[in-house]
């Protein structure tokens, strides 16, 4: 089955795309963007998997609505999408806000999570070596974009682009107790010249139970443009539980790195 569709969930009617068939992945993009963001790349998985690309409110062909853009209220929305139309566990994939988002449903829903894949993201906007701004001049290609599909038109750019600066200054970073909830087997992946400080990525890999790293050479936030066969792969091959042995642990347990 393929498709579009939207559904109300709240205060926001949240668009959606089906493709593939097989388990169930939901993919989550990134910010200042829409599900576009896995075209060429992370949309071969539907090979092998029903994806589910969402847009979130004020992203992409989901308008925004009053009020703010932060990433709780995106994971409140991903949690009442997840029980709608999944209904019930469901491995998800987020790439840089995406991920971000991700993370903060697994921390609230452990129980809704079977796998995360987590490019390029943070739960922690300390960790982004850039933050975004109202005020930035934004590359023409993002606003033209944004523009191409929204509901509220081109002119409502600078609006979203005013809350997510509001967001990444003033939301609160999950904590290490939060962080702790997150027990499923989760792929932590980031670009070697990211705008997520590669620290930040060593200590949320660290911080996740059962957490694996991957770390791109030659690559920056724009890495499943820079490396779309191999990011699919990495993704195609975690969410299969073709996971890799560990032989000789010393950070993580045995029992943590055995295939799934």
């Amino acid at each position: 089955m393929s498709g579009s569709s939207r559904i109300p969930l709240g205060d926001v009617d949240l668009w959606f795309e089906e493709r593939g068939a097989g388990p169930t992945v939901l993919m989550m993009h990134g910010g200042f963007s829409d599900s576009r963001d896995f075209d060429d790349n992370l949309a071969a998985l539907g090979s092998e998997y029903r994806l589910l690309l969402l847009d979130r409110r004020g992203h992409g062909r989901t308008a925004d609505v009053e009020g703010p853009l932060t990433l709780e209220v995106m994971a409140d929305d991903s949690i009442r999408f997840i029980e709608a139309v999944v209904g019930g566990p469901v491995a998800v994939v987020g790439y840089s806000a995406g991920a971000a988002v991700a993370l903060r449903v697994a921390a609230r829903r452990a129980e809704l999570v079977t796998a995360l894949v987590l490019f390029s993201g943070w739960f922690d906007a300390d960790g982004l070596l850039v933050r975004p701004a109202a005020t930035a001049d934004w590359p023409a290609e993002i606003v033209h974009a944004y523009g191409e599909v929204s509901p509220d038109g081109i002119d409502h750019f600078p609006a979203v682009a005013a809350k997510i600066a509001a967001a990444a200054r003033d939301e609160e970073p999950l904590t290490a107790s939060e962080l702790g909830r997150i027990t499923c087997p989760a792929l932590v992946a980031a670009a070697d010249d990211d705008l997520v400080a590669l620290e930040h990525t060593i200590e949320l890999y660290r911080a996740l139970p059962d957490g694996h790293l991957a770390v791109l050479p030659g690559a920056t936030h724009l890495l499943l443009h820079e490396h779309p066969e191999e990011c699919a792969r990495l993704a195609a091959d975690f969410l299969a539980g073709r996971r890799g042995l560990r032989r000789m642990p010393i950070s993580r347990s045995a029992e943590a790195g055995r295939d799934s």
